[in-house]
């Protein structure tokens, strides 16, 4: 049992927003399937940190959680800026058994416990949002709130972080995500968002004594990081917090 983890999937089979015209984003669907199937067994997790799917309404994401449900592993999901058609809690595991979707669990003002780890994160706050003039404070410190409530969740277990906006990157910081970081001992954040030419922005490595990573799909070349291996794990995992791959 091993833990994968990949943000940004950007689905689209439920709605005419595909990303194929974009740049190192031609036949992605396919290339996620393959290499999805490729490392990802039935036992395993992944953790799909935001922009999940490009529909607006809970109900046309179907399309794109059927792909999901396909695929092996229990899939752990969150909000990503994108995810327009995001909803509680409840009404998503309500969809999901309508449809026969198994293996979907939503990580949002929770954590889960992966063997000795705990597994925490939200969607986060982005630079880009001040910057537009959209800045909106009671969003910001709900953001503050849900990433604290998970952090507190997880107890003193091992924290690994998992958040769609980058709480750091070339030229920017959000010093309040980053001081609950280091106020709950979180021994790696990982993160998606950037994007083509954004990649050159992402600062990865241990920083601060939080190991950052960034997870977006078209960084990865579309193939699922693993964070946890069987092996780490009957070994003590002493080094996951660091991706193997």
């Amino acid at each position: 049992m091993s833990l994968y983890a990949i943000a940004d999937t950007h689905l689209s089979f439920g709605t005419d927003k595909p990303m194929d015209s974009f740049e190192g984003w031609q036949d992605y669907t396919s290339r996620l399937e393959k290499n999805w199937n490729k490392l990802v067994e039935e036992d395993d997790d992944v953790v799909i940190a935001g922009d999940i799917s490009w529909a607006m309404r809970l109900t046309d994401t179907r399309k794109d959680f059927a792909f999901l449900q396909q695929l092996p592993g229990q899939k752990l999901i969150m909000k990503g800026n994108h995810d327009y058609w995001w909803t509680t809690a409840s009404k998503f595991y309500r969809f999901c058994e309508e449809n026969g979707f198994q293996n979907m669990y939503v990580l949002h003002n929770n954590c889960y416990f992966y063997n000795e780890y705990a597994l925490c994160g939200t969607r986060g706050w982005f630079f880009e949002e001040e910057r537009s003039g959209q800045h909106d404070e009671k969003v910001f410190h709900r953001e503050l709130c849900r990433l604290e409530a998970s952090l507190q969740a997880a107890g003193d277990r091992p924290k690994l972080c998992f958040l769609h906006y980058p709480p750091r990157y070339r030229g920017y910081e959000c010093p309040e995500i980053l001081k609950l970081l280091r106020r709950y001992g979180v021994r790696a954040c990982y993160y998606g968002h950037l994007h083509g030419a954004s990649h050159k922005l992402a600062i990865e490595g241990l920083w601060d004594g939080v190991d950052f990573r960034l997870l977006a799909a078209d960084y990865l070349n579309f193939r699922p990081a693993k964070i946890i291996s069987e092996e780490m794990q009957e070994n003590g995992g002493q080094s996951a917090a660091h991706l193997l791959e």
